[in-house]
């Protein structure tokens, strides 16, 4: 069963992503949807829950309060085999006891309720829930919590094809970053895919696709997307995630446009080529695509209390759920992701928180595609397990972020 998250959870890292705006930055929409949706588990179960508080949450979701209970009860018992996921809902002893039961009951069966920790157990828990990646918890207990819900994801994946290394300078000559870095990652010539894509949002765009190693048919693929550098990074991300519902099917993503429709030369995107070659193309005409990205890191604190992210809404509706007063709220995320020429790793918390005989000749069109100015990022999940089936995880995007601060690759 294929979830249908993608719509929802487009709309919400778009609100999410202008938070913050053009800077580097990495996020996770869909660790702050599933608290969002953990949230929805507990209104269902209860009447009480004020309409208006409801109705405020199921905004922010993008979709009813049942469904998005059901999608995050779905996802949290079934874990993906490569993005670890976990929730927590804790409470100070003695408050949330005496309301309801039935909120306990609603909840996802693998998140754990309990007493509320201490900040060392907390940050513990962020920790062991991320790879290591994250050590503390973006959010300090002081004397008046009264509960704290809490969400993580992590994955830490090998490419299947690692990249080449090239000199920065391929880059191209108008990127900023040319200058600044001595080499970049060039795509290997199999196993990863790349694009030329017309869209009506960003105009013409240039995409690049990484699969991961899989684990029983689950894996994880990582969506590079730039435009012109005067389209607006929202406009960017937006795109990336429309791409990215194709991305985990390996599909050619639509709006694919052809190297011949294009005139030779370079742009700030992409420098066209032409030679004679020996094809097997049917029309006698090769296409040929490579990428040239940088390395990037990001570490990024997000404040989520803006009203269009529902975490209000929902901490109104948990409290309603449990039968406990809360007054006011805060609610963050910590995100971490790096990207390099072996691998991808990524992790948040949020708290409420890859001939032989010779053909006949042909012309080829070889398309150097340019990650040399800030750009889109989104990793989605695969999901197709051994049996045929399609896991619930599968084309969900997991992380994203825009890139403008890029890395030397390692030396080693």
């Amino acid at each position: 069963m294929r979830t249908d998250l993608h719509g929802p959870l487009s709309a919400y890292a778009a609100r999410l992503h202008a938070t913050a705006g053009d800077r580097h930055h990495v996020a996770s929409p869909l660790g702050a949807w599933l608290l969002l949706a953990v949230t929805a588990t507990t209104a269902d179960s209860d009447p009480a829950v004020a309409d208006s508080a409801a109705a405020e949450l199921a905004q922010a979701l993008g979709t009813d309060l049942p469904s998005a209970a059901e999608v995050a009860r779905t996802l949290l018992n079934a874990p993906h085999p490569l993005v670890g996921s976990a929730t927590a809902l804790w409470h100070r002893t003695g408050q949330g006891d005496d309301g309801p039961a039935a909120w306990r009951a609603a909840l996802p069966g693998t998140t754990e309720v309990g007493a509320l920790p201490d900040q060392a157990g907390l940050d513990a828990w962020a920790r062991e829930h991320t790879l290591g990646l994250i050590e503390t918890f973006p959010l300090t207990v002081e004397s008046d919590v009264e509960f704290i819900l809490a969400s993580a994801l992590a994955t830490r994946v090998s490419w299947a094809t690692p990249f080449d290394v090239a000199d920065a300078r391929a880059l191209g000559a108008d990127s900023p970053w040319a200058g600044r870095l001595r080499r970049a990652l060039r795509s290997p010539s199999e196993g990863h895919r790349c694009a030329i894509v017309s869209t009506a949002r960003a105009g013409d765009v240039i995409v690049h696709t990484a699969p991961a190693q899989t684990t029983d048919g689950a894996g994880l693929v990582v969506l590079s997307v730039a435009a012109a550098p005067q389209v607006p990074p929202a406009e960017v991300l937006a795109v990336a995630y429309d791409l990215s519902a194709g991305a985990a099917d390996g599909t050619q993503p639509a709006g694919s446009r052809s190297l011949f429709d294009l005139p030779l030369g370079a742009t700030p995107l992409w420098t066209l080529s032409e030679e004679r070659v020996r094809t097997r193309a049917r029309d006698g005409r090769e296409e040929r695509h490579h990428a040239v990205l940088p390395c990037w890191s990001a570490r990024s604190e997000h404040d989520l209390t803006a009203p269009t992210l529902g975490f209000q809404a929902a901490a109104a509706t948990l409290a309603t759920a449990m039968a406990v007063p809360v007054e006011r709220f805060e609610a963050r995320q910590t995100a971490v992701a790096r990207f390099d020429r072996y691998g991808f790793e990524a992790a948040a918390v949020t708290g409420m928180f890859g001939l032989t005989s010779l053909p006949p000749e042909g012309v080829a069109r070889t398309a150097e595609l340019r990650f040399g100015h800030p750009y889109a990022v989104v990793a989605v999940a695969t999901d197709t397990r051994t049996d045929g089936v399609t896991g619930p995880w599968h084309g969900l995007p997991v992380f994203s972020a825009w890139v403008t601060e890029p890395e030397e690759p390692p030396e080693a």
